[in-house]
């Protein structure tokens, strides 16, 4: 596997690209509801596309988040991020 870790507890990683719509909705509602995150741009990290890539049978789905668990989940939604988080 790559250098992709796991994010602290309380916490996620969210893998974005600069043109998807459905990242800043995402992101838009993690920060009104005080979701800690980390961005990072699989287009310019290629592990980051890698990883991506890995948990998304090949392809490039994003928004794809990693969880402190370990866990990923591709487009959730700010209620299933909640949940995983609590």
């Amino acid at each position: 596997m790559s250098t992709i870790e796991a994010p602290a507890a309380g916490s996620v990683t969210m893998f974005t690209t600069t043109w998807c719509g459905y990242c800043r909705r995402l992101k838009s509602q993690m920060d009104r509801e005080g979701i800690s995150y980390s961005e990072v741009n699989i287009e310019e990290v290629p592990d980051a596309a890698e990883y991506v890539m890995q948990v998304n049978g090949g392809n490039q789905t994003v928004p794809t988040l990693l969880f402190p668990d370990g866990s990923a989940a591709t487009n959730p939604s700010v209620a299933e991020v909640k949940a995983k988080l609590s």
